[in-house]
């Protein structure tokens, strides 16, 4: 069996919604950020040595990076489920938003979440590019969702919950605001049962 070493407030949220959707038991194992840091905790660093969540153990198998975790799943046990055949139209949209949502998308909207967290007078060096970034990302995104139910075509996929996690971060912070197509899907994915049946794990 699956463990799922999970961080309050973190990228393992991706992983218990993938395996509620694909109904695979798992042992889940809880660890919490220290509330003045937010930093996780040394337990982390005791089963793998970034100390990031998520951690997978499956048999000898230790396993960091949610995208990594992701993959290792669907190969392993989905059978087909939730992301296209290698030989089908809608495969290789699949892939760019796998990577997308912790490739392009990730630098400038953890820069803007963590310039959010400092002292900061008048505008910095930074912002600029954030900003450019920002409006390039989210215009894209907003682009593909007037056209398409899910980002990978008609069918949810594994990419719609790598990127669900940045998404509900553009949100809190704003950026989704005037971009109705996203929002109507942002909405329309967190009624899914399985995502609703993992938020209260954190």
């Amino acid at each position: 069996m699956i463990t799922v070493h999970h961080l309050n407030a973190s990228r393992s949220q991706r992983v218990l919604w993938l395996l509620a959707e694909l109904d695979i038991a798992y042992e889940l194992v809880n660890h919490q950020r220290d509330p003045k840091t937010q930093l996780a905790p040394e337990s982390l660093k005791a089963i793998h040595p970034l100390a990031k969540a998520p951690v997978i153990v499956d048999g000898a198998l230790t396993l960091c990076e949610s995208g990594a975790v992701v993959e290792y799943i669907l190969n392993k046990y989905a059978q087909g489920r939730l992301r296209p055949a290698i030989n089908d139209a809608n495969y290789y949209a699949y892939l760019e938003w796998m990577h997308f949502a912790e490739g392009s998308l990730s630098l400038p909207l953890i820069t803007l979440l963590f310039m959010g967290m400092e002292r900061r007078e008048g505008e910095l060096p930074m912002d600029g590019y954030v900003a450019k970034e920002i409006a390039l990302d989210f215009d894209y995104i907003e682009s593909v969702l007037s056209q398409r139910a899910y980002f990978a075509g008609e069918m949810f996929t594994a990419a719609d919950i790598m990127m669900t996690f940045m998404l509900e971060i553009a949100n809190k912070l704003g950026i989704l605001q005037g971009r109705p197509y996203t929002l109507t899907y942002l909405k329309k994915v967190q009624q899914r049962d399985a995502y609703q049946r993992v938020l209260t794990l954190g």
